[in-house]
């Protein structure tokens, strides 16, 4: 838990709920504050199973996962491949084009450009880093007076900006245990929209789970899931955010392979609803810990 990234604060709280919810359960749990001596830490912690809990750059893109590899520790999450094509969201619009799975219209920039590449898609548009996660760096642009701002705030995380059309519809978020959907939760942020704040401050948004959805929109939306789980080649007990549009198609943003585990994120949101506890939920994503090799 923990690490070098922005996210380390997110991490933290998730690394703190998990190591709580492990020790209830009687097993033998120490919790890693992982820095630049992880692979040495690994080497003289004498630990059987890693549950990966650190959100962002080397925790989520394939980093950590590679190191555990290389240590034969098996891990919770994502394998090597699986984590850092999930975390690449140029590379996962790619796979989503490739293998028909609905998705916004997008236009990759790239910080070795010219900043004034011309933009191929009309206002309104969503503005992201490539590589990041909490809503961090991402804007929504109405004006073109917003457009370079917009830009340049995305290029202080990372070297691509991935620029997809605003799509106007639900946000969902669809927990995965493998290939079984839990139940979708619909989020209503009270912002423009679901930000690093109206994500991890308390009463910024409102749930509502399980989302108020037709039997037709339900079963397109856990679909377009399953299919997402298996062109990315995900596993464990990741989330897939989606916005069902007023036609009733899922456009999919992204699969989160280490979901956030902090007393309002959305996985144990939708676990509780499938009548599963928190520590219930630690212990299942535990017990699905494996290694690539």
């Amino acid at each position: 838990m923990g690490g070098l990234s922005p996210e380390r604060e997110v991490s933290l709280t998730t690394g703190k709920a998990v190591f709580e919810a492990i020790k209830k359960n009687g097993l033998d749990v120490v919790a890693l504050d992982v820095d630049r001596k992880i692979a040495l830490t690994l080497e003289t912690s004498n630990i059987d199973i890693a549950f990966i809990a650190l959100h962002g750059t080397y925790g989520e893109d394939g980093t950590i996962q590679g190191i555990l590899e290389y240590a034969k520790i098996p891990y919770t999450g994502a394998g090597v491949l699986g984590s850092s094509i999930a975390y690449d969201k140029v590379k996962s619009k790619e796979i989503f084009k490739y293998n028909h799975i609905p998705s916004a219209d997008y236009q990759v920039f790239y910080r070795s450009q010219d900043i004034n590449t011309p933009r191929t898609l009309d206002l309104p548009v969503v503005v992201k880093p490539s590589t990041q996660g909490s809503s961090i760096g991402i804007s929504i642009v109405k004006k073109e007076s917003e457009w370079p701002k917009a830009l340049k705030l995305a290029f202080k995380y990372s070297e691509e900006v991935l620029v997809e059309k605003f799509i106007a519809g639900r946000l969902l978020a669809i927990g995965m245990n493998g290939e079984q959907p839990f139940p979708i939760v619909h989020i209503k942020p009270k912002s423009e929209f679901y930000d690093y704040e109206s994500k991890y401050t308390q009463g910024k948004t409102d749930y509502i789970c399980p989302a108020e959805l037709s039997a037709e929109e339900k079963s397109s939306c856990e679909n377009a899931a399953i299919q997402v789980v298996r062109a990315l080649k995900s596993r464990g007990i990741p989330r897939v955010d989606v916005i069902l549009d007023d036609r009733g198609t899922p456009y999919i943003l992204e699969i989160n392979t280490i979901p956030g585990m902090t007393p309002i994120s959305l996985l144990p949101m939708a676990a509780k609803q499938a009548g599963m506890s928190f520590d219930e939920l630690v212990m299942e994503i535990l017990k699905t810990a494996q290694l690539d090799q």
